[in-house]
């Protein structure tokens, strides 16, 4: 990744989604793909939960949980913020995160397996 410009871009999760239900795993694709696009920018985002309603771990796993199959864990946590979430939906929020870390990083380390018995990594 590059160097941080210092912009931190606020998204807000129903412009994103296009309607405040944040239920379906599509809706939240658009969320993460504006956060993807952001990092990509060398811009820090702020998440913003304001006016959401109906908060589903389907829409949050693809808005956010993705993010850590895609970008390194600490460049996440470094460069990824939340405001305006109800109590209820953060600690929603913080399972799919958990899982998502945990996932990803056993992702990891079954590939290498894979890898390491099929003879490496140039047997694609």
């Amino acid at each position: 990744m590059g160097t941080f410009t210092g912009e931190i871009e606020i998204i807000s999760i129903i412009e994103a989604a296009e309607g405040n239900c944040c239920v379906a795993a599509c809706d939240g694709q658009k969320v993460h793909d504006r956060i993807a696009e952001a990092f990509r920018k060398n811009r820090k985002v702020k998440l913003s939960f304001e006016e959401t309603d109906d908060l589903t771990p389907a829409f949050l796993n693809a808005a956010v949980g993705q993010l850590y199959g895609n970008f390194p864990k600490e460049f996440v946590e470094n460069n990824l913020s939340f405001a305006d979430i109800d109590p209820e939906d953060e600690i929603i929020l913080k399972r799919i995160v958990e899982r998502a870390k945990g996932y990803f990083e056993h992702t990891e380390s079954y590939q290498q397996a894979f890898w390491d018995v099929i003879g490496g990594e140039d047997a694609e």
